[in-house]
């Protein structure tokens, strides 16, 4: 085959892939638009009673978890610091988005850390179990170009019907397995407060999810990562399962190390 022959072929894979993924795409986006309103219910052991408190009733879920290979409370700590702008998938998806949208970086610094971020931005923590779960929630319009997060106190969120916008609540959670794991779960609800701005987040969220999925699969992979790379690096881990038993608590003075 002639150098020519190569390029023809070459260009005609790229844009069989190229075809392939938009009807992917178009597809995944038809399927969002069509299910809107008819989210999943949880499985057994997904239900989550403090997320209920504040959104009971949603129009929108995405649920993810992954099983790390280290206790609870490090995994939760490793959860609350995990930076996603160190994911080159999530900086792609937000340049995207900046990109389609018009919209411009957000002008002042933000703290790394996923949950010091999310407060920065405007999220506000509705409720947390130490070391064991939280739950953060805003309203927002997040069909605008550049988005702005409005807190409101936790006593006031599941009431909030102010037309116009989107109520956002998620969590990270994280479970007890045997043998020292943990199990990370994530869960993210949205509802909207009239009929105008469900209609925007419809057609916001039938476009947009995709590249939501992907960031929140990223940051497990991150979150998992540093969570074991924590525990594996915890000092004198030998003394320490001799002071607290075997499979015994880690020490508090400890955690989030890295």
């Amino acid at each position: 085959m002639g150098t020519a022959d190569r390029v023809r072929s070459g260009v005609r894979w790229l844009a069989t892939g190229l075809s392939v993924a938009a009807a992917s795409y178009a597809t995944y986006v038809g399927v969002r638009w069509y299910t809107y309103g008819e989210p999943r219910p949880p499985r057994d052991g997904d239900e989550d009673p403090l997320l209920d408190r504040f959104m009971p009733v949603y129009e929108v879920v995405e649920r993810h978890q992954i099983q790390v290979a280290a206790p609870p409370a490090i995994t939760f700590a490793a959860a609350r610091e995990v930076d996603l702008r160190r994911s080159g998938v999530t900086r792609a998806l937000l340049r995207g988005r900046e990109v389609l949208m018009g919209s411009h970086a957000p002008g002042r610094a933000v703290p790394a850390g996923l949950v010091e971020m999310a407060t920065a931005l405007g999220w506000v923590v509705l409720a947390e179990v130490p070391g064991r779960e939280l739950v953060v929630g805003a309203v927002t319009q997040p069909w605008r170009a550049d988005v702005e997060f409005r807190s409101i106190p936790p006593d006031q969120f599941a009431a909030f019907q102010e037309p116009g916008y989107v109520k956002i609540a998620w969590t990270l959670r994280v479970d007890p397995l045997e043998e020292g794991r943990s199990l990370f779960r994530t869960e993210t609800r949205a509802t909207t407060t009239d009929a105008a701005s469900r209609a925007a987040f419809r057609r916001y969220w039938s476009l947009f999810s995709p590249g939501i999925v992907l960031i929140r699969r990223a940051s497990l992979g991150m979150l998992k990562s540093e969570a074991e790379r924590r525990w594996s690096a915890r000092p004198a881990a030998g003394a320490h399962r001799t002071a607290g038993g075997e499979g015994g608590a880690p020490d508090p003075a400890r955690l989030g190390s890295g």
